[in-house]
């Protein structure tokens, strides 16, 4: 059974009580209703229960059967909102959630089977859960639960929107898993008119509990017959009238019947006021006794690739996104060549090591001069120009991995998933795609252009260039509560690259050296431009430039920095639970 005991939750930062002492308990194998007006505490009653607010007082699961193996015993959350990946079919889910979840993999296949079964959707297993009904979308966040066994599921408008057909399906739907597989299910529901469907019904009014038995009690308790009348009732009176008499009553402990198929049978037994499951420890502060994910969980590296083959399966199953990114990766390359076609000529002159004679070219003839410097400009004006478009595209890799996905990421975290598996996946996969996109752009660019200089460096330093732009966005992902906030926010990195630089426009010092380290596009260039200080395009530029810059190794490092920062944001991020951006 689960119950609490003298539960108080408090709003942030304030001493605003949005639950006050509230205890509950919810019998075992029984189908329970939790109602209340709007801004009553349900929600955060559920997130209580969870583990996902901080409260004072206890809660405790108390288990009716000891042999029960340890996943069987713990708490299930089946949210309102989605639950799955929308390119995704219905048994990939389910297979997805197994395999995050369940570390045993030989029941894996009938596990599947029978949960399609028992959802209701073994005919739909092959189905896009984009074109899923609302009614199917339900089915399909139950079975994500029921994959991993939990004995108690808590339900969150599980019916709300949905047509009255519908409706009536999923309260079907969950009366039979009470019935045939003794599960407990909390659910929150708007539409009061079902409540006689239900076995006991918790009512919450104003942060506290007036309210706990079986419909008949709840109709005899607040003198209606109509259930629909239950907040009119609520608001006759002021709240302190109902606790008072709530605080006198004779408790109503519900009795659950063996499963004869008759909802609300044997459920009004009155006796005496029961024991407390549970005490208020001295610290006051909550202690969950079943947590939100089973004891035997796959292991790290287990769940870390299965995070990678769904990541990559998504990737190749979203065309529209995957046309973009092949788009960028070959097209901007191109882009970069078409800017240089008049210059090659002039760029394959100057690509030649050092020598005396050039210098002395270079200081003795001022027209040669001036072309040698011409076509500098040009090629450190292509660099910068790969520079900018890797790291377009690195914003392009990270703004929304994380933000796009987070109600989906916080529901698997309550089951059990990592979040420094999770944190891990989306480094690896981001950082593969961007460190390709940056290979790329350097080797096709360098070949075409005859840029001079060692290959190595230079398509070391385009990955890192856009590595460390994919893992910067990717923090601001993780730690902003949209995706659109992250999209936004990253566009403008990009787009103040290239005048923050100074490589373009000149910038008083002050402000350079105080922006300078946290310019991507600087570093990436001068790194790159660094890897042909042996050449004559190397002497022709500076010639008429010199200014400051660092070496191959010192860009590198810095770029390495921004990596590290990057990837601590998305560990924090994804560290910080962020639950209410998900609902």
């Amino acid at each position: 059974m689960l119950s609490c005991s003298e539960l108080s939750v408090r709003a942030d930062g304030s001493d605003f009580v949005i639950l006050d002492h509230i205890n509950a308990h919810f019998p075992d194998r029984s189908l329970n209703a939790l109602v209340g007006p709007s801004g009553c505490g349900k929600t955060t009653l559920i997130k209580a229960f969870l583990g996902l607010v901080d409260s004072e007082g206890e809660i405790a699961h108390r288990e009716q059967n000891s042999s029960e193996s340890p996943s069987d015993q713990r708490l299930g959350f089946v949210p309102q909102f989605s639950v799955a990946h929308a390119s995704l079919t219905v048994e990939e889910s389910l297979a997805y959630a197994f395999d995050l979840t369940v570390s045993d993999l030989s029941s894996k296949a009938d596990t599947l089977v029978s949960v399609l079964k028992l959802i209701g959707l073994d005919e739909h297993g092959e189905k896009r859960v984009s074109s899923l009904s609302g009614g199917q979308m339900r089915r399909l966040g139950l079975g994500l639960e029921l994959v991993s066994s939990p004995e108690c599921l808590i339900c969150d408008e599980v019916t709300s929107g949905l047509d009255p057909l519908s409706e009536d399906q999923i309260i079907a739907l969950l009366r039979s898993l009470v019935l045939e597989h003794e599960k407990t299910f909390i659910c929150t529901i708007h539409n009061l008119g079902k409540l006689p469907d239900f076995d006991h019904i918790t009512v919450l009014y104003q942060g506290r509990l007036v309210f706990q038995g079986d419909y008949d009690s709840l109709k005899d308790w607040f003198a209606i017959e109509d259930p629909l009348k239950l907040y009119h009732a609520l608001a006759k009176k002021p709240l302190d009238e109902w606790l008072e008499q709530w605080t006198g009553r004779r408790a109503f402990t519900c009795e659950v019947p063996p499963s004869n198929g008759q909802p609300n049978a044997s459920l009004r037994t009155c006796r005496e006021p029961v024991e407390p499951t549970c005490s208020v420890s001295e610290s006051a502060v909550s202690t969950v006794a079943v947590e939100g994910k089973p004891p035997h969980l796959p292991s790290a590296v287990s769940q870390l690739l299965t995070l990678l083959r769904r990541r990559y399966k998504l990737l190749m199953r979203d065309t529209g996104y995957l046309w973009l990114l092949l788009a960028l990766t070959f097209g901007f390359p191109c882009i970069v060549v078409i800017f240089a076609i008049k210059g090659l000529p002039q760029i394959e002159g100057l690509a030649l090591e050092r020598s005396g004679s050039f210098i002395q070219q270079l200081q003795g003839d001022l027209r040669y001069r001036m072309e040698a410097a011409e076509t500098a400009t040009l090629v450190t004006g292509l660099v910068m120009f790969q520079v900018v478009l890797l790291t377009l595209m690195g914003a392009n890799n990270g703004a929304r991995e994380i933000a796009g996905e987070r109600q989906i990421f916080e529901k698997e975290r309550l089951k059990g998933l990592r979040s420094g598996m999770y944190t891990l996946s989306k480094l690896l996969f981001t950082g593969s795609i961007a460190t390709l996109q940056g290979l790329w752009m350097a080797l096709f660019v360098k070949v075409i252009c005859q840029f001079p200089g060692a290959f190595l460096p230079q398509l070391g330093m385009m990955a890192l260039c856009c590595v460390a732009m994919t893992f910067v966005c990717l923090g601001m992902s993780a730690v902003l509560s949209s995706a659109e906030r992250a999209s936004l926010l990253s566009i403008y990195l990009v787009g103040f690259q290239l005048p923050l630089s100074g490589v373009v426009l000149a910038l008083p010092d002050a402000v350079v050296w105080l922006l300078r380290p946290f310019i991507n596009a600087y570093w990436s260039w001068a790194g790159y431009f660094a890897s042909m200080k042996d050449f004559q395009l190397y002497d022709a530029y500076r010639m008429g430039n010199v200014s400051w810059l660092p070496s191959e190794w010192g860009a590198a490092t810095v770029l390495f920095l921004h990596i590290v920062v990057g990837a601590a944001l998305v560990l924090y991020g994804c560290g910080k639970t962020r639950w209410d951006s998900a609902s």
